[in-house]
């Protein structure tokens, strides 16, 4: 595991690398670093989520958590120009990039912050993220449990079959979450996850 993802400031010197973002018709010109998630690439898990969870169903605040340098906040702004998309990560290099990119793309709808930064009174009408699930069971299930009661609408997570995708849906539903398993590809399964008042898992 490589902490430098989970720091406010990583160690790594910085050392900007393009990339391009090509994926379910959107195709940008990115700007990633060192010591910030998947450099040079997008990676496969963001890359199964962005291509098998549904577009958003409506407008308002939409939810990256986790963001890296922006794969999915730069595609939910794309669709939806109008909504604002908050880009959640405690990596600052990581949120420069995610203005960098999102500047360069011409997307003035998406904003690159800490978590405290996010004001107390924000709610989501939808949440998508490749959670850091290399940072431990206990940290990703407080994670989860600040931000799924913020999301009004259906939030969808990609975690790695190999790494507990079945034992996080089966703990979800055990906190009142209905889950139900959208895709499974290339060894990642794709969740949706809504808060429901009787609980339970649908595999």
């Amino acid at each position: 595991m490589n902490q430098q993802y989970f720091a406010e400031e990583p160690s790594t010197p910085s050392s900007p690398e393009p990339a391009r973002l090509d994926v379910r018709g959107l195709s940008l010109r990115v700007t990633t670093d060192a010591g910030v998630f998947a450099r040079g690439r997008l990676d496969k898990g963001t890359r199964v989520l962005l291509e098998h969870a549904p577009e958003p169903e409506r407008g308002g605040d939409l939810l990256d958590l986790g963001c890296g340098w922006g794969p999915i906040a730069l595609w939910l702004a794309t669709i939806r120009r109008r909504s604002t998309v908050w880009a959640v990560d405690v990596n600052t290099r990581a949120l420069a990039l995610v203005e960098e990119n999102a500047r360069a793309a011409g997307l003035g709808n998406v904003r690159a912050c800490r978590p405290d930064e996010v004001p107390d009174d924000v709610r989501f009408t939808g949440m998508w993220s490749n959670p850091p699930i290399r940072g431990g069971k206990a940290a990703l299930h407080d994670l989860l449990l600040q931000w799924l009661p913020r999301v009004d609408g259906p939030s969808h997570l990609v975690v790695a079959k190999h790494l507990g995708s079945d034992s996080l849906a089966r703990w979800l539903g055990d906190q009142g979450y209905r889950v139900s398993r959208l895709s499974s590809n290339a060894g990642f399964r794709v969740l949706e996850v809504v808060l429901d008042a009787g609980g339970g898992t649908e595999r």
